[in-house]
Order: C-alpha cells, then structure tokens, then sequence
C-alpha cells in the first residue's frame, strides 16, 4: 500500500467515531478526498460525498460507513463511578478490563472497565456471563461531582486500543468495521480521479454515519443522491481460525481477496460486472452467499426510493466487534482496485434489470 494511503488509514481507523459522532473520521475523510475528487460535501446527517464527475446523468453511489461500536456514559454513581450503555453490538464479556477513553467536555479522559474481581465472585457468579449494567467505567475519582466536572451525560466512549501491525501485512486495531470500508470507497475514488469512469456515469463515494445502529446514512444518501446503482463494502467474517465451522458460516479467509456477496441483495448485473473487473485485473476473490438480507449498507441502498441496482464487497477480518479486529492489508487494496474497476465497467447505457 502506498506510503499516502496507508497514513490516511491508519488517521481515519484512529479517530473516535461511535455511531452519531462519527465527526473526527468525517474530518479525516473529508482531508483526504478534497485532493483528487471534484466536489465534496457533508449533508445534515454527518455522510461525507466524494464525487468523480459531478455533472454526469448516470451515478453509482459507493458506501462505506464511518461509524464504529462503542458506549455512551448515562448515569454517574455519588462514588464517581461511571455507568454506560453500548452503541452497537457488544459481546459483554469483551469490555471487562478494559482500559477506555470517554471523550468528555474537556478532551478525553482515560479510565477503566471494572467488575467484582473473580476473587469476590460466588461460584454462581463465575458461572454467568456479566451483563454490560454489571460493569463501570472508573477515572480514579471519588466523587460525582469530580467527574462531572470532566464529562457530560450522553459523552461517548471507546476502547484505548489503535492500529498496529502483526506479522506480514497483517494489522489490528478497533473500529475496522467499518472505517476500513471508508477508506476503501475513498480510496476507489483517488483510483478513478486517475483514471476515469466513462464520462456519463458520476460516481459518489459516500462515507456514511449511523450504519451500527441502522444503517440511517446509507438510506437517506441513497435516496439524496439518486443513484441507480451502487456498491457497499463492509467487513465480513474471516472463518480462518478455530471453532468456527464453515458448513455453516462459509469459507472466507485473511489474504484470500475481497469477497464478493450473492443473493436477492445483490442485482445480477453488478455481480456478474464486479466479477468480469476481477478477472481482468486479476484480482483473486471470495464468494460469500447471501440467500436474504446482508445488514449492510447494501441492505438501505437496495430499496431507497424507486430502487437501487445493489452489489456487496467485503474484506474478511477476525475477531469482528472487538478492540482487536484482524485483517491483511492485501485484500484491503484489492477491494479498493476492484471496486474501481466496476465503476469503469459501467457505461450511461449499461441495463441493470434482470432478465
């Protein structure tokens, strides 16, 4: 990955974005594609719009939600303790422990996941999996009014853990679901400012807001752009590593390329387009079956308005919902070049209806 794009995504899977405050990433995406894209804009929802060819009658809307789980802080106990409520979808074993960042009034503060210490627990207690209104968040004060000196009820909260590289061209961090798909749709559109789509087709690389809690800045930028066809790109399970079992869940690995959705999402012509742009730029994929909905972006766009010609693109990751989300930068760059390629596939006549 080029130096320039691998410093844009490690800024924009940095910054604090739980969904409703996806400002900083907002920021970052909007820094980065104001170098190459003809117009960009940010709607009263918070989607950032990149667009390649502004004045063109055919779009192609391209989605990538900027928005990462987290907590938001909803009561504070008269011991300075602070209670909170999840932002997407948590396992509640996972925040045990754990150091955090509550993003306050007056820049972040550090603080601490607690529970009972195993210690105290009763045997039954050791055998119930902790609820999330088990736990606190401690800042080492003593008292209320010391913490709401620092922070405001409804301020947000996310794990203090970034990106960093493993072996290979393997990284981790939290919040690659699904600022990685941010960074792939921006990155889609510097590809397509260096070489360009057909001059009838404009395309709009949206980072949208809200996607864990709903998928509400895909739905609504779907029907403001009027675009009739588009692509999301989302994580999707790696089933690479122990106790998963693939009859069920698929074969999706780290390093396999970008892995390509099927089902009644995904329109026939973009599927069989994004995979005629695989084989010719050679870019190996992964087919993973989607018989119903997808519960991406994908899903809002499908039936905005009148309908959207809809395709799915995913990058496998490991460990999805957790601080360290896994992934290899490979099949990140990769989605990035096929994503690009499709686009150039589309011309001001090309039929999206089945037949």
């Amino acid at each position: 990955m080029r130096k320039e794009s691998l410093a844009f995504f490690k800024e924009i899977v940095n910054a604090p974005s739980p969904s409703g405050y996806e400002m900083p990433a907002a920021e970052a995406y909007r820094k980065y594609t104001k170098q190459f894209a003809d117009e960009v804009k940010t709607d009263v929802m918070g989607n950032v719009w990149a667009i390649i060819n502004p004045d063109a009658k055919r779009k192609i809307m391209l989605a990538g939600h900027l928005d990462e789980i987290g907590f938001a802080v909803h009561y504070v106990s008269e011991e300075g303790l602070l209670y909170f409520r999840t932002i997407g979808g948590h396992d509640s074993l996972i925040p045990v422990g754990q150091r955090v960042w509550i993003h306050g009034k007056k820049g972040r503060v550090p603080g601490v996941i607690g529970r009972k210490a195993i210690h105290l627990l009763s045997t039954k207690e050791r055998e119930i999996k902790p609820e999330i209104s088990d736990l606190w968040i401690d800042i080492g004060a003593g008292k209320k009014d010391q913490v709401m000196k620092l922070i405001d009820l409804g301020d947000v909260v996310t794990y203090q853990w970034e990106f960093q590289k493993l072996a290979g061209d393997v990284v981790s961090a939290r919040g690659f679901d699904n600022k990685m798909g941010a960074f792939i749709v921006a990155e889609a559109a510097r590809l397509l400012s260096e070489k360009r789509p057909d001059k009838d087709v404009g395309v709009i690389a949206v980072g949208t807001v809200q996607e864990e809690i709903g998928l509400r800045g895909a739905r609504t930028s779907a029907y403001a752009t009027g675009a009739e066809v588009g692509l999301a790109v989302d994580v999707t399970h790696a089933t690479d590593y122990p106790s998963v079992d693939k009859r069920k869940e698929g074969d999706a690995k780290m390093g396999g390329g970008p892995v390509v959705a099927r089902g009644a999402n995904i329109n026939h012509v973009v599927f069989d387009l994004i995979m005629k742009a695989a084989k010719e730029e050679k870019i190996d994929v992964q087919i993973e079956v989607e018989p119903g909905g997808t519960g991406t972006d994908a899903n809002a766009m499908q039936v905005a308005g009148p309908g959207m010609a809809t395709g799915l693109l995913g990058v496998a990751i490991r460990y999805m919902h957790t601080p360290v989300e896994t992934l290899n930068l490979k099949d990140v760059e990769q989605c990035a070049q096929l994503m690009a390629a499709f686009c150039r596939k589309v011309s001001g006549k090309t039929d999206f209806i089945p037949r």
